[in-house]
């Protein structure tokens, strides 16, 4: 592994625009863990967004490094890794995030990140700097995770439908209200687990380019404490442009929907962190609540916003690569 010269105010900036990035996750992703409880009012938003931050960072001490550990080692050549690659990688993932939560769409910031890297890896050292395995395992779970979330959601609803057979509305209503605080709690544990490491693999890529800490290493403690930090702050602020499009515009929710739906996208997350894989946060939520609302009956879906959604998923990674490669050749220049 080479070492970098990386003057230390150009290390510690690139920290900062990933920990931005991080924050801006939590931000454009905080209406993935929120929406369904909002929509259904089980919750008031504010109320909601400090929950979810807070089981965001308690993930900390939960799930293993095996997220950072993909995104650190297994998706780009670390040969290829230098300042102009992570500043790329990083300007690509943030002017995306920034471009969907302005028209309020909910894309992956996930993705997004995982194109920069490619992006910015490919204009520096073309196709030969990926790490075919990893990328592979990445691509397969942007087809997967919404699969999953969909069929976890849809049996979940099947499921409690069968238990709550007998029970009148009222008393279903009543009980899943309680329920949803534990349901959304254990998504939120899920985000922070598989969306804060994203991070924490790139500052970690970062600081064995620049010599810092060794191949071989764990990851620094003040890295993970700052990550964690960041997405649970961005969470708190809350990105209130995507709540409505995920908690109405798909289908409508109740309680035992909305319990549904964040139950099958947490079983989901848990599933792919304990596989070190980084998945979509955003498609595996969306996946579920369409699961829920297709297992009532399928016009209960609106297919045209669930169909723009998946437009926004197409384009991500490679829009976000394209503006990678523009910025890595910018940093060429100005750092």
């Amino acid at each position: 592994m080479h070492t970098l010269q990386i003057g230390v105010v150009v290390l510690v900036l690139l920290i900062a625009l990933a920990l931005l990035f991080d924050f801006m996750n939590g931000f454009h992703d905080a209406a993935n863990a929120i929406a369904t409880v909002v929509s259904t009012r089980v919750l008031k938003p504010h109320t909601a967004v400090a929950m979810a931050a807070i089981f965001n960072f308690i993930a900390v001490l939960v799930f293993p490094l095996t997220v950072a550990a993909t995104v650190g080692k297994d998706t780009i050549d670390p040969m290829v890794v230098d300042q102009f690659v992570i500043f790329g990688a990083l300007v690509g993932a943030v002017f995306w995030n920034f471009i969907t939560w302005y028209f309020g769409i909910p894309s992956s910031s996930s993705h997004a990140l995982i194109g920069g890297l490619v992006g910015a890896a490919v204009a520096k050292g073309g196709t030969d700097a990926l790490i075919s395995a990893g990328l592979i395992k990445i691509v397969a779970f942007i087809v997967l995770s919404p699969v999953l979330g969909f069929v976890f959601g849809s049996l979940m609803m099947v499921l409690v439908s069968w238990m709550f057979v007998d029970s009148t509305p009222r008393r279903v209503d009543k009980w899943f209200r309680r329920m949803q605080l534990v349901s959304a709690s254990m998504y939120s544990l899920g985000h922070g687990g598989n969306d804060a490491q994203k991070t924490i693999g790139i500052i970690w890529m970062l600081l064995i380019a620049a010599g810092h800490v060794k191949f071989t290493d764990s990851v620094p403690w003040w890295v993970i404490v700052s990550c964690y930090t960041a997405i649970s702050l961005g969470t708190l602020f809350g990105g209130w442009r995507i709540v409505k499009t995920m908690g109405q515009k798909i289908t409508k929710l109740k309680p035992v929907g909305g319990f549904c739906a964040e139950t099958g996208g947490a079983i989901t997350l848990f599933i792919a962190t304990a596989l070190g894989v980084p998945v979509s946060t955003t498609h595996t939520i969306t996946g579920a609540i369409v699961g829920v609302g297709a297992s009532r009956k399928m016009s209960a879906v609106r297919w045209g916003v669930a169909g723009n959604i998946v437009w926004a998923w197409i384009l991500t990674i490679p829009a976000s690569a394209f503006v990678a490669a523009i910025a890595w050749w910018i940093g060429t220049r100005i750092l």
